[in-house]
């Protein structure tokens, strides 16, 4: 954080841990539970949500001082479509196959309220710079639980990290499996992702004691 000043650098690093946008803020749940059964899935939709909240803040900011205010809904919701479109079309190019099972996740990032918030609390009331930093920040804090709850569920659930087998062979039993370990399939399920993100919050919560009486 050289580059930055100490102000700037909490825009990054609070989202990150004391005001995480899942686990502090609550938001951003329903792609937490819908799509981290893979962890490639986890860190394309997490890449995704960079791109277009780290953008999107930016062009809001440039925009916050024309925008008539009984109309700035509509023109967030714009934007974002817009971002989404470019995100979706660059899918489809480079990774098809996945762009088929995140297509109706990608598209509902026009919804996310991680998104909708930032623009509305941040981005129409500071300047780019700031604003981009803010985007970051929030989408790096959305995507880091992404990913370790993607990570768990594919391992546990499948044996699997990125579709490779990490574990052993599950039909010809070596690996973990030649002791009788069976993979735990309830993993993949969207209630299991829930029960994974009260533990991330429960482990954050009793590491900062301090996060229990702000909220």
């Amino acid at each position: 954080m050289g580059l930055l000043s100490k102000k700037d650098a909490t825009l990054i690093k609070d989202p990150l841990f004391d005001n995480n946008p899942i686990t502090i803020q609550v938001l951003g749940i329903c792609s937490a539970l819908a799509i981290t059964a893979e962890l490639e899935a986890s860190i394309v939709m997490a890449i995704s949500v960079l791109f277009v909240l780290g953008l999107g803040n930016v062009v809001i900011s440039l925009m916050r001082n024309i925008i008539p205010s009984k109309i700035r809904i509509i023109v967030q919701l714009v934007v974002v479509a817009t971002l989404v479109i470019i995100v979706d079309l660059v899918l489809k190019a480079f990774a098809y196959e996945l762009s088929k099972t995140l297509s109706v996740f990608v598209g509902l990032i026009i919804t996310n309220c991680i998104i909708m918030g930032r623009f509305e609390a941040f981005a129409l009331a500071n300047g780019p710079w700031r604003s981009f930093l803010d985007g970051i920040g929030n989408s790096l804090g959305y995507g880091v639980i992404l990913i370790i709850v993607g990570f768990f569920r594919e391992l546990l659930g499948s044996g699997t990290l990125l579709g490779i087998q990490v574990l052993g062979d599950p039909i010809d039993k070596t690996g973990v499996y030649a002791y009788g370990y069976e993979n735990n399939g309830f993993m993949l399920l969207a209630p299991m992702a829930l029960i994974v993100v009260g533990i991330i919050i429960w482990v954050q919560r009793s590491k900062n004691r301090a996060l229990i009486e702000d909220h």
